[in-house]
């Protein structure tokens, strides 16, 4: 069974798919990319079926991560088929939980940093679009250090529905 992860910011041309990109490579680098799907969407349509920001796209072409992406809003009904909604600050969280149709689907939505131990009581990934180039890659870096906690996480989850 797939297990499938969407990450959520509000565009989903800039911190999203910067964590779509970097998840899907630790996933396939732990060897579960038959296992574990990886998407990420917006809260809003604004971009939808745009490209990933250039910024967003330069940062990680330039740390060896897959830039291509084409932006699209989450939806209701993706509840029914997500099993983790992963909300990159807690404007996201709490939209995203107002979108859920059951308190089980709420529960589903985790924000990302929440993963990340050094993260402390700080656990949004700020917006890096109104500002420069260093905004994304503090936006990476974030991402990065979150996602190794985020990879254990889904790994026992999986290796459970194994078992």
């Amino acid at each position: 069974m797939t297990y499938r992860v969407c990450f959520v910011c509000t565009g989903n041309i800039c911190r999203s798919p910067m964590a779509e990109s970097v998840f899907r490579a630790r996933v396939a680098e732990a060897g579960l990319d038959g296992r574990v799907e990886v998407d990420s969407a917006g809260t809003g349509g604004w971009h939808e079926g745009d490209p990933a920001d250039p910024r967003t796209v330069s940062v990680l072409e330039e740390n060896g991560y897959d830039s291509g992406h084409t932006a699209r809003q989450f939806q209701t009904s993706w509840f029914e088929r997500v099993d983790l909604v992963i909300a990159l600050d807690t404007g996201h969280l709490k939209a995203l939980r107002l979108l859920a149709p059951s308190p089980e689907d709420a529960a589903k939505v985790r924000l990302l940093r929440s993963y990340d131990p050094a993260a402390g009581d700080d656990l949004d990934v700020p917006d890096p679009y109104y500002g420069g180039r260093d905004g994304f890659e503090e936006c990476l870096e974030m991402v990065e250090a979150a996602s190794t906690g985020l990879l254990t996480a889904v790994r026992e989850h999986v290796e459970g529905q194994a078992a």
